[in-house]
């Protein structure tokens, strides 16, 4: 790669993003399936799939549904919720979900067993999701177990965020989400 594409393709990344802050009004975290709502909607540039953190770059949810003046967030503490996540610094990815047992704890599955990671390692986002950006901190593994087929790791992570204690959040749109969504979608992918 040359200094130019690199530099073109940190230009891509920065304008593929566009930035939001909202105020949290209501917030659940002690059900199976947790929502938050926020004091933002539509006629504020909110919309379904955008990324929600916190302040400091932690991952809480997405958007799942608008209004003109309000919007609701699948959090992270849902059961419904999915992402792909990654230990940081190494490329290997699993699924991060909620177990619906702790506030402070989620999960990750079908970590491949050739990860190499320590306890306390970071986990960020691994970017394949197209809601959130590669890179954003999702919390640090506690612990972690072979599966029971002994192909994988099952991890015990602590989150970053205290979804006890949110008040402000920032909404993160990615630019490109339904041109990629559409594509992934169309019928010439479906029938390859």
């Amino acid at each position: 790669l040359t200094m130019a594409q690199i530099d073109s393709t940190f230009v891509e990344q920065l304008t593929q993003y566009s930035y939001l802050p909202a105020r949290i009004i209501s917030n659940t975290i002690n059900r199976n399936r947790n929502f938050i709502t926020l004091n933002r909607g539509r006629q504020h540039g909110i919309m379904e799939d955008m990324a929600v953190i916190t302040p400091d770059g932690s991952m809480v949810g997405y958007v799942v549904g608008c209004s003109a003046r309000y919007s609701v967030v699948i959090s992270i503490l849902n059961g419904d919720f999915t992402t792909s996540g990654k230990i940081s610094g190494d490329e290997h990815f699993g699924s991060i979900t909620w177990n619906g047992h702790s506030p402070h704890k989620v999960q990750m599955s079908e970590l491949t067993k050739y990860a190499e990671f320590e306890e306390g390692a970071p986990v960020v986002s691994s970017g394949l999701s197209h809601i959130f950006p590669e890179g954003i901190r999702i919390g640090y593994v506690e612990e972690r177990t072979e599966n029971e087929n002994h192909t994988s790791f099952d991890v015990e992570i602590r989150l970053a965020a205290d979804m006890t204690r949110l008040s402000n959040v920032i909404l993160i749109e990615n630019t490109s989400y339904n041109e990629i969504s559409e594509l992934e979608n169309s019928e010439r992918l479906k029938t390859l």
